[in-house]
């Protein structure tokens, strides 16, 4: 697998205390994701297969009724899929979102969480083929652990440079 800086930054800060390394880890995604700065979307942790993302009900984020906004609830699930799909991606490919699906199905209540996940074959999957998609599996949750939105993040990658 060619160098990926996101998984060789995350493998270093994932050794130092788990507040310290959720910090860092934020931080330097709300750096390079200017919209998950903006709506100050947060990383939980991250096991390389398994990445846990955090909305706060900030009032920035929200929408009439008080709650997490539908748009946000969708760049929340964006943000998980996508920086799990990149850890795991050779530094030589460049992700790219190819489709998302969201079923609003519930009112949500408080902070939001999404947990993506792939699967070991996903993993050997990307890490050898040149080109493809992986749909990323992804929960959403509110404060009340409803599912208040079903998401399905279809991901495609490429080479990063055409040859």
């Amino acid at each position: 697998m060619s160098s990926n800086p996101l998984r060789r930054y995350a493998e270093k800060v994932n050794h130092y205390p788990a507040w310290l390394s959720s910090r860092l880890l934020t931080w330097m995604f709300r750096y390079k994701v200017k919209l998950a700065g903006t709506a100050r979307v947060d990383i939980v942790s991250t096991d390389f297969s398994t990445v846990t993302f955090r909305q706060p009900n900030y009032k920035k984020v929200q929408n009439h009724i008080g709650s997490v906004h539908a748009a946000a609830m969708a760049l929340l699930a964006e943000s998980a899929t996508g920086f799990i799909v990149g850890l795991n991606l050779p530094g030589d490919k460049l992700p790219l979102i190819k489709s998302m699906n969201l079923q609003y199905v519930k009112r949500a209540t408080g902070d939001m969480t999404a947990v993506a996940s792939l699967s070991d074959e996903q993993i050997q999957m990307m890490q050898q083929q040149e080109k493809g998609e992986v749909l990323v599996k992804v929960t959403v949750t509110d404060a009340n652990n409803i599912e208040p939105v079903v998401c399905e993040m279809l991901w495609a990658w490429v080479p990063r440079h055409k040859k």
